[in-house]
């Protein structure tokens, strides 16, 4: 089964209804592109291009569900991350948990999708909202200075470096490791997710350096026939010394009409106490796709990254742009062949980088210059196959 009935309920986007299976289910996807990456134009000029296999966020998992009675039923969902050009993975780092569900809604603690990030796949146009050309490249980024997730703890650095064909997303765009979340039921088409991140990290009485990191992430999503809309806010106090606080601000959609879609999402991140500074910086997204057959469709999506402001005042050439163009053709119900061109446009001042499968340039260096994807372009095309089981 492509999508997660539990993970998708976490994030606000299925009905507790999905829980009556009584039995465990394997599932997953197995994603495999070849890609040309090119880096060019940065301070160091052209760096060149490179390929590589790529598993676009290939995964296994386990679900399922046991009927307590009294109309509570007990759900758990145990997932994975699969390298399949490099074989690692099996792991938990992708939505795992366990937790109940009843007419209240659904409780579910451990690994988790946020409705924020939840959103920012529901209007991204690839398969899976994964591959170079994802919306991850600039959504919530903050001029590229608040991606990365935090640990196992909790604890977050903020930093803007990924290493080579690593996923490169905001911490509003990963997974929040000691969370729980409750998933309202639907009422007309209209549902809300509050998810609490604990502050497993706090520094106790006396001890230093100081740390209390904790957040919450709620949304409210409105899905009937073919609307879906919804807002998200995700506010994150990291509890540091300089008592930082990150937060991120969405309003997204999407409309199917049926032989077409358009999807469109305005982005607004903040820190503040960041630096010494407030920052805030606002995105905004179109994308579409459009059936030029019954198997076959185009995709596209457009993404600006404005420039930063620093306590108001705009942070000149620290925008972005992304641009993507493809083709999936579904060869079956589970199984899609795909072509995908990216091209991610940096300012001078800028240094985003691909939100997945990065080129990684950032974390490379040697004893000559630090090369980096600052003020370059960062292109690339991928070739595959994307099947679901």
């Amino acid at each position: 089964m492509q999508k997660k009935l539990i993970a998708l309920a976490v994030a606000g986007l299925a009905s507790t209804g999905a829980f009556a299976q009584a039995n465990v289910t394997v599932y997953g996807v197995a994603d495999a592109t070849v890609d040309v990456v090119k880096v060019a134009g940065d301070a160091n000029n052209e760096l060149g291009n490179t390929t590589r296999v790529s598993s676009n966020s290939s995964y296994i998992g386990f679900k399922g569900a046991e009927a307590l009675g009294n109309g509570l039923t007990a759900v758990f969902q145990l997932e994975s991350s699969v390298g399949l050009e490099s074989g690692s993975g099996l792991n938990t780092v992708r939505d795992s948990f366990v937790g109940v569900a009843g007419g209240f809604g659904t409780v579910v603690m451990g690994n988790l999708t946020g409705p924020t990030r939840a959103l920012g796949g529901a209007v991204d146009v690839n398969a899976g909202a994964t591959g170079i050309g994802s919306n991850g490249a600039l959504l919530g980024k903050l001029g590229n200075n608040l991606v990365n997730t935090t640990d196992a703890n909790s604890s977050y650095t903020a930093g803007g470096s990924c290493a080579r064909s690593s996923t490169c997303v905001s911490i509003f765009d990963n997974r929040w490791k000691n969370a729980v979340a409750y998933v309202s039921p639907t009422f007309a088409g209209l549902s809300a997710t509050v998810a609490y991140v604990a502050n497993e990290n706090k520094t106790f009485h006396g001890q230093e350096p100081a740390l209390n990191t904790r957040g919450y992430d709620a949304g409210l999503k409105y899905a009937n026939g073919p609307i879906m809309a919804a807002v998200t806010y995700n506010a994150v106090s990291l509890g540091n010394a300089a008592k930082t606080d990150v937060s991120d601000f969405r309003v997204g959609a999407t409309y199917n009409f049926g032989v077409a879609s358009i999807r469109g999402i305005f982005d607004r991140a903040r820190a503040d106490h960041f630096g010494g500074a407030g920052y805030t910086q606002n995105v905004f997204g179109l994308g579409g796709t459009f059936n030029v057959t019954p198997a076959g469709k185009i995709i596209g999506q457009f993404y600006f990254a404005d420039e930063m402001k620093r306590n108001g005042k705009d942070q000149k050439d620290t925008g972005a742009k992304l641009f993507e163009i493809g083709y999936e053709h579904s060869l079956s119900k589970r199984t899609i062949l795909k072509a995908v061109y990216a091209h991610l446009n940096n300012d001078a001042n800028a240094g985003y980088d691909f939100g997945i499968n990065a080129a990684g340039v950032n974390s490379v260096t040697t004893a000559g210059p630090t090369f980096s994807t600052v003020g370059a372009t960062v292109q690339g095309v991928q070739l595959g196959l994307r099947h679901s089981f």
